[in-house]
């Protein structure tokens, strides 16, 4: 089978096939993005760049029934969410046409000595590379593509073996929205590259930075390629987000939102809930109204209306969550509820008795298992979410103010969210600490990243 195909996770089947890029042809495409930013991007006016992405914003929601059943038959997650996620990569893609140009404003500095004056200006560095997941292909996208094009880089884009139809119809819209400003079509250019093929792309001098979007494995090979040729690079990798509750005035209303926050995205998503933190006088009746809600959302078809679970991503992933369940077990975990997998239609799992000498205490489950702990007070609920390699989200449900913003200092994560899951937006900016990545994405910190901020100084 080819390296990179759109293998139905409902079904196991084979839909297509698509060959992997050259090495020729790589080489072409590292010469036409950079031939790109040399002609184009690095010098026409802002203006120009936000009118490309405003037509790719456009496009999204122009063919959004189409983009999204594509997802459904790559990835598996249900058709509402994945229409979902083309309408938040078009409201990116927006938010950077909306906000770019003054986020990118030349930026003055008050001198404390002589005369004339100094600014800050901001402009591309050249040919980008984008390493990006299969969970969410438009989004992720969206989120790296959007602002960097409008800083004035180019991208070379290298999507997850299994998103290749996803990933042909992004770059036909990048091609059509270049073609409608008159930019070439170096811009933006997918590539099915291998991963030894990436490792050239990292290598070229015309190339100046990499984001990735994965696994620690993956943002740990490409981080020391990328070190060893001097790149930046930007890391958003996985997570074991810790959801805490202290105190609520709506316990059904805390239950729902643990639901929600671990069933999204078929539980793949490297923010979701993975592991719920629960005060001691809360945790009999949380535990006991989460496992029934939670067990209540069966797999199902993803293209049918109501489903709010559909299968895993591919065979490998559920052997690979089926194996960690496994292990928990064997080690002693105690499973409140499960059920058995049909092919890859695995219905959510409660864990509780997971202590740090099981695998399952430090790894992150990418599916709907959730694993339940007892704490007796603050200090322990914020240690027991510390205690963890990951850093990316985390989420926190108190009635007392003071103490959501205490223990949202205390959290090492890139993100609190109090009292609310799913609340992701174009201008917040994503990102995690530890093991979970470096840098952001999304909000005005993302036109940071992969930018000169070039100092000029008049006498």
């Amino acid at each position: 089978m080819s390296h990179y195909a759109v293998v139905d996770p409902s079904t196991g089947e084979t839909l297509r096939e698509y060959p992997t890029i050259t090495d020729e042809a790589l080489v072409e495409a590292i010469g036409d993005a950079d031939a790109a930013y040399q002609s184009w991007s690095r010098k026409v006016p802002i203006a120009t760049r936000i009118a490309l992405i405003q037509k790719v914003a456009d496009l999204h929601l122009e063919r959004r029934e189409e983009l999204a059943a594509s997802a459904v038959r790559e990835m598996g997650k249900p058709l509402d969410q994945a229409l979902g996620e083309v309408d938040f990569a078009a409201a990116i893609y927006q938010y950077y046409v909306d906000n770019g140009a003054e986020y990118l404003a030349d930026e003055p500095i008050a001198l404390t000595d002589g005369t004339g004056s100094a600014i800050i200006r901001r402009s591309g560095l050249g040919v980008l590379l984008g390493i990006m997941p299969w969970n969410f292909p438009y989004y992720q996208v969206a989120r790296f593509a959007g602002p960097n094009v409008i800083v004035g880089n180019t991208i070379l884009l290298k999507h997850a073996p299994q998103c290749p139809e996803s990933a042909e119809a992004i770059a036909s819209i990048f091609a059509e929205a270049a073609a409608s400003v008159g930019a070439p079509a170096g811009v933006y250019i997918n590539i099915f590259a291998t991963n030894e093929q990436s490792a050239v792309v990292i290598a070229d001098p015309r190339v100046h930075g990499i984001s990735v979007t994965g696994s620690e494995r993956a943002g740990s090979a490409v981080a020391e390629l990328a070190g060893k040729h001097l790149k930046k690079v930007v890391l958003e990798l996985g997570g074991s987000d810790p959801f805490i509750l202290l105190s609520t005035d709506d316990l059904d209303a805390a239950v729902t939102d643990a639901v929600n926050a671990r069933l999204d995205n078929n539980g793949q998503s490297c923010n979701a809930a993975k592991r719920f933190i629960i005060i001691d006088d809360l945790y009999e009746e949380f535990a006991e109204k989460f496992t029934a809600a939670f067990t209540a959302a069966q797999p199902a078809d993803p293209f049918a209306e109501g489903t709010l679970l559909g299968p895993l991503s591919s065979a490998a992933a559920t052997e690979r969550l089926q194996s960690q369940l496994d292990q928990a077990v064997a080690q002693g975990a105690t499973i409140l509820a499960s059920g058995t997998a049909t092919g890859n239609f695995f219905p959510p799992a409660v864990l509780t008795d997971v202590t740090p000498q099981m695998a399952a205490y430090r790894e992150e489950f990418f599916g709907p298992v959730a694993a339940l702990y007892r704490v007796s007070s603050e200090d322990e609920a914020v240690t027991l979410a510390n205690d963890t390699t990951f850093g990316l989200g985390s989420y926190v449900y108190t009635t007392d103010e003071a103490q959501a913003l205490r223990v949202a200092d205390a959290i090492d994560a890139g993100m609190v969210w109090v009292n609310l899951v799913l609340g992701d937006a174009a201008e917040l900016p994503f990102g995690g600490v530890k093991r979970s990545g470096t840098g952001r994405e999304m909000g005005r910190f993302a036109l940071e990243e992969f930018v000169n901020k070039k100092l000029i100084r008049i006498a």
